[in-house]
């Protein structure tokens, strides 16, 4: 395992310690990689609006939670300044949602990243992108990693 995959995993675990949003609705991380970041998610009765499918805030949470966690995997504290979500398809009780965001670019302090968000049947339900700025402070000190 090279030194940036020991560095990305260690951050996850760092803020998925903290990072109780995503942890009570049941979100899994499934792979870190530097800029790379994929959670899932099952639909539960509880996520659901009035039509029957899953609350698009729910859906928006996922893809911004996996966001998070791969403009965070540099060891740099990064928050999002912008981000978008098209709803392609509906979610429903008992799917399992997977967000990929994936890292297009980082310049500066900014960052741009993409986020698929797929059932699990591969079917596309929505897409994601966010832009990032890194602040001050670290994830993981250098002896944690």
């Amino acid at each position: 395992m090279t030194d940036k995959l020991k560095l990305a995993r260690a951050c996850a675990e760092a803020m998925w310690a903290g990072d109780t949003a995503s942890q009570r609705l049941g979100m899994k991380i499934e792979e870190m990689r530097p800029g790379y970041a994929r959670l899932s998610m099952h639909i539960t009765r509880d996520m659901v609006n009035g039509r029957d499918n899953c609350h698009g805030g729910i859906i928006f949470t996922l893809a911004d939670s996996s966001f998070g966690y791969a403009c965070n995997s540099h060891n740099q504290y990064a928050v999002a300044v912008g981000c978008n979500i098209d709803f392609l398809a509906p979610g429903n009780v008992g799917d399992l949602l997977v967000a990929t965001a994936l890292e297009q670019g980082r310049v500066g302090r900014t960052g741009v990243y993409d986020v698929r968000i797929e059932n699990q049947n591969g079917a596309l339900v929505a897409t994601f992108r966010g832009k990032s700025v890194t602040v001050k402070g670290h994830r993981v000190e250098a002896s944690d990693q």
